[in-house]
């Protein structure tokens, strides 16, 4: 990862005024672009809104508030502290400070965080290796998380106060569409964007794939460990908005009451209102989603579940390369109080249909013990519904699958190997830092270096050309060729084939989703 000194910048003209960024003569970076207006006061349960034009230069040279949530998740480094406010939506953006006679590839970046903690300021971020490396555009984005960003209110929306559905979602497509107006005052072509992502980041990419409204912003797309069961059909997010109004003790009021009661709550309460929620949705009753915020299929912004609208060729054709971790659950299971058990698989996890659930456990060898429930969790929560969304987009565009297998022996010795968010260490250079030689200390600085090397090289390559730098072949249906990514990588067709036929049997048993209707 480059950690640069950056001192005064370069100033630059976009659609909405000047702005001054900061350089360290190799890179430029402008910092806290507001890409919408302040979601605050009337705008609070809205879509974005356009930003007002400024007079003067904008200095760029910080990043801004991150959305709310508990403030400890917003560090910047020890001790140190992201600003918290509802005035978070900006961007940043960081470019090789030499010019260019061509257009520069863009790659917009969506952290993750379960869609309720996360911030582009977040250090690992950065994408300065990125940018230095691949001579691209690198851009950062924030958006409304928790219940500010996903909690449905538009049942009670009146003509005097309306509410929009899918806030969050939405702002990363206004993010998109600025990146669309400005990116090229910067040096980037917007026919060639990337968006890409990790966790509630890769959940945040498949479903753009299923947004009309993000159809023609994106031209590739990187989905890392996308978790897509954190979209949430319509019926389960009325039950969430009913238990948050009953936790906000408002129940019992409606009208201008009740828009009066969600108005005047602050950032900390609905935080609360929130963290109450994860806790009942982690006991898996009354149909709560895994957690209680994502996309929401509104039958609106969102019309269908990602995986069937991608299947029926309503996605975005574009060429993509998705994939999950080989031990994705271990970073969860380290939580104390949250060890896997065979009990909290088989009636909570699995509860949908009892015999094939036994399938799926049974062919899983070392069952029921507890890192093999590990590997359970992870995979239904990560690979089984990704490798469900590889099949759908194979059948319209370009698809890659990858599996992430390389774990230094710090990482192997701790008990997490290839852990949720491990390849985002390869992916932003953090091997090549201080940090990573610490995690690379006993012999693995080589591998973790050419580990680093290849995964940049292949998202960098694909940001060009919608390729992968490697021979990896394309995913189908077929072959089902992954790439497993270790200190030797190689190919694999149709790793863990009996696994996968469990899940997919597994899925096939279950209840459709109930109808979505429209909102308006």
């Amino acid at each position: 990862m480059v950690n640069a000194d950056f001192t005064s910048g370069p100033t630059i003209t976009i659609a909405d005024g000047r702005l001054r960024g900061t350089t360290d003569g190799k890179l430029n970076a402008w910092r806290g672009i507001p890409f919408a207006a302040p979601p605050v006061g009337p705008l609070r349960w809205r879509a974005p809104q356009p930003v007002q034009p400024w007079d003067g230069v904008r200095e760029a040279g910080d990043f801004r508030n991150a959305p709310p949530q508990p403030p400890r998740a917003a560090a910047t480094s020890v001790g140190k502290y992201q600003p918290i406010s509802e005035d978070c939506l900006t961007l940043n953006v960081t470019a090789p400070a030499t010019p260019s006679a061509k257009p520069r590839p863009v790659m917009v970046f969506i952290y993750g965080g379960g869609y309720l903690v996360g911030t582009s300021a977040t250090p690992l971020y950065r994408g300065s290796s990125l940018a230095q490396r691949g001579e691209m555009i690198y851009v950062s984005i924030n958006y409304r998380i928790g219940a500010l960003g996903y909690l449905d209110l538009t049942r009670f929306s009146t003509p005097e106060r309306p509410y929009d559905s899918n806030l969050g979602l939405r702002d990363q497509v206004a993010a998109l569409r600025w990146v669309q107006r400005n990116i090229a005052a910067f040096g980037g072509d917007p026919d060639c964007v990337t968006v890409f992502g990790e966790s509630a980041g890769g959940n945040a990419v498949t479903t753009l794939l299923a947004t009309p409204e993000a159809n023609g912003l994106f031209h590739r797309a990187i989905a890392q460990s996308s978790a897509p069961g954190l979209t949430v059909d319509h019926a389960a997010a009325q039950r969430v908005t009913d238990q948050f109004i009953e936790q906000l003790g408002a129940s019992a009021l409606s009208g201008r009451t009740l828009t009066d009661r969600l108005d005047a709550a602050t950032p900390a309460e609905l935080g609360k209102i929130t963290m109450r929620l994860v806790r009942e949705a982690g006991k898996q009753k009354q149909g709560m989603p895994l957690l209680p915020f994502g996309p929401i299929i509104d039958g609106d912004f969102l019309p269908d579940e990602p995986a069937v609208a991608i299947a029926a060729g309503r996605g975005a054709k574009v060429p993509l390369i998705i994939g999950t971790n080989r031990t994705e659950a271990n970073l969860f299971t380290k939580i104390p109080g949250n060890k896997p058990s065979p009990t909290g698989i088989e009636h909570g996890l699995l509860a949908g249909n009892r015999t094939a659930a036994a399938a799926i456990t049974g062919c899983y060898r070392g069952y029921p013990d507890r890192r093999v429930c590990a590997r359970i969790i992870g995979d239904a929560i990560f690979w089984a519904p990704s490798v469900q969304i590889a099949e759908a987009h194979s059948k319209h565009a370009p698809t890659y699958f990858y599996r992430f297998d390389y774990a230094p022996r710090t990482m192997k010795a701790s008990g997490f190997g290839a852990t949720h968010a491990s390849e985002l260490l390869a992916v932003f250079g953090v091997y090549r830092g201080s940090f990573g030689r610490t995690l690379a200390m006993f012999g693995d600085r080589k591998t973790a270096l050419d580990v680093t090397d290849e995964m940049q090289r292949d998202w960098i390559f694909f940001a060009r050309t919608g390729v992968p730098a490697s021979d990896w072949p394309k995913y189908g249906t077929s072959a089902r060729t992954t790439k497993i990514i270790d200190d030797h990588s190689y190919l694999v067709h149709d790793p863990a084939a009996q696994q996968r036929r469990a899940w997919a049997n597994y899925y096939s048993t279950l209840p459709s989703p109930e109808p979505t209707r429209a909102v308006g």
